[in-house]
């Protein structure tokens, strides 16, 4: 039994909690549980949801737009999320080295980081317009003849893998915050034996800064399944062939151009256990490879 001045604490506790337990069940839990329900129902937002049941799932088995999307989505984040994190480590590892103008370089890459998106894809557009598109024109100087990057089916899954190291930034300031803890005096100890640059990164580095890689990889696995606006404004419809119909673009069109939100919130779940299922894998895959210190 709670005494009287410990139930009065606790009612003035939750008082002062009462503004984020409200914000919390109104825009997190009820619209989460909404979407649950309407999965299992026929909703086109101006009328009430009609029950169908697992219609809605069994439907994405024939549905052959989302079969598309789902197979331009797995093959975008297969892509562009291994080499992604290999990028931003590789810069890391070099934006920490004690050279001359360090602080000047790590701005540099961090600030299209913060560019908004929109804006960064309007820069993209004029990047790789075939005709007069700043690569194709560098490619000129090499004699090389550039491709037309968003009219060619061939071509619209690498522009945009391409474009996504746009934005490491952020990743490489996670690994470079996670260099920092990596003891001097290990580097010092490899020196002294002869160990090459490879050698320290891969026996040293990468394995002690193996929690900060971990994170990145499900951090990656996440967003790069709900790319959404870069492929939205660049190749409205999904492109040539539907070559970069996305599935977050495709679970949009759904809710709010057809209007078919119980499809769009079925899709909205099967995304949701497709990024949990990976993310499971992936912990699975790398509890081997992870060392923590205080273990």
């Amino acid at each position: 039994m709670l005494t009287r001045g410990e139930r009065r604490n606790l009612a003035v506790g939750l008082c002062f909690i009462s503004p984020w337990i409200v914000g919390f069940l109104m825009l997190t839990v009820y619209p989460v549980a909404a979407s649950l329900y309407f999965s299992f129902c026929d909703y086109d937002v101006l009328s009430p949801p009609l029950w169908v049941g697992a219609l809605n799932y069994t439907d994405m088995a024939t549905d052959t737009v989302f079969w598309k999307s789902l197979w331009n989505t797995l093959r975008f984040a297969a892509m562009a999320l291994p080499l992604g994190m290999i990028l931003s480590l590789l810069v890391a590892v070099l934006l920490n080295q004690a050279v001359a103008g360090r602080s000047i370089f790590r701005t540099i890459y961090f600030l299209p980081s913060l560019i908004p998106l929109v804006a960064s894809v309007m820069i993209w557009l004029w990047i790789f317009n075939g005709s007069f598109g700043l690569l194709n024109y560098a490619l000129s100087f090499l004699g090389i003849e550039g491709p037309n990057w968003l009219a060619d089916p061939s071509w619209t899954m690498p522009s945009l893998v391409i474009m996504s190291f746009w934005g490491i930034g952020n990743t490489v300031v996670i690994y470079l915050a996670a260099l920092q803890d990596v003891p001097r005096h290990l580097y010092e100890s490899a020196d002294l034996d002869g160990a090459s640059a490879f050698a320290k990164l891969r026996h040293i580095t990468i394995p002690l800064i193996s929690p900060v890689i971990y994170f990145n990889l499900i951090m990656g696995i996440i967003g790069s399944l709900q790319v959404f606006v870069q492929p939205y404004i660049m190749m409205p419809g999904g492109g040539p062939d539907q070559a970069a119909l996305f599935y977050a673009v495709y679970l949009f069109e759904n809710a709010f151009t057809y209007l078919n939100m119980g499809y769009a919130s079925a899709m909205a779940w099967v995304l949701f256990a497709i990024i949990l299922a990976l993310t499971l894998f992936a912990t699975r895959l790398s509890r081997r490879h992870v060392y923590y210190a205080g273990e």
